[in-house]
């Protein structure tokens, strides 16, 4: 994620923006949750930033800290990835009646509102930035994520591009 998403840009003629940047392998792994409330029509942003690849337990980890928020049972709607299938398998098997799973069909990243949060940050708020280091990219990603989370407009607009009937 240190590797910037380069976009075209208006520049005069003659005098092309250069970007320097170089092959970094530390990474930021984030996750996070769209939660609508039906009852309210209000919609909240969690999420969490790690720094390494997600695993089973991050997954469950999240999941609980989402549903201790709440107080409320969670309908989990998500993408086939093996740790969200493993995650959902182990809560289920240890007993945990506060969640139902339903999963999104397989290449289906347009029907996941939390895609959509994923493309605004990238290909809209950080395409041609270069972070100097992980601190930075952590604390801009992380300020941008607080962002959107008081933004219901933005929140709203997230889970419509989803288009899915709940």
């Amino acid at each position: 994620m240190l590797q910037p998403l380069r976009r075209r840009v208006w520049a005069e003629r003659g005098h092309t923006p250069v970007q320097h940047a170089w092959d970094r392998h530390d990474r930021i792994t984030a996750m996070a949750a769209l939660c609508r409330a039906p009852w309210a029509s209000r919609l909240g942003l969690y999420y969490d930033l790690l720094d390494h690849n997600a695993c089973t337990l991050d997954v469950i980890h999240f999941l609980r800290c989402v549903h201790d928020h709440l107080r409320r049972p969670l309908l989990l709607v998500c993408d086939r990835l093996s740790a969200h299938r493993s995650a959902v398998r182990h809560l289920l098997t240890a007993g945990c009646t506060w969640l139902r799973a339903e999963w999104l069909p397989g290449y289906a990243p347009e029907l996941d509102p939390v895609e959509s949060v994923w493309n605004q940050s990238k290909y809209g708020d950080l395409a041609n930035w270069i972070p100097s280091d992980i601190d930075e990219l952590h604390e801009t990603l992380d300020q941008l994520l607080r962002e959107y989370r008081h933004d219901p407009d933005r929140l709203h607009s997230f889970f419509a591009a989803a288009q899915l009937s709940i």
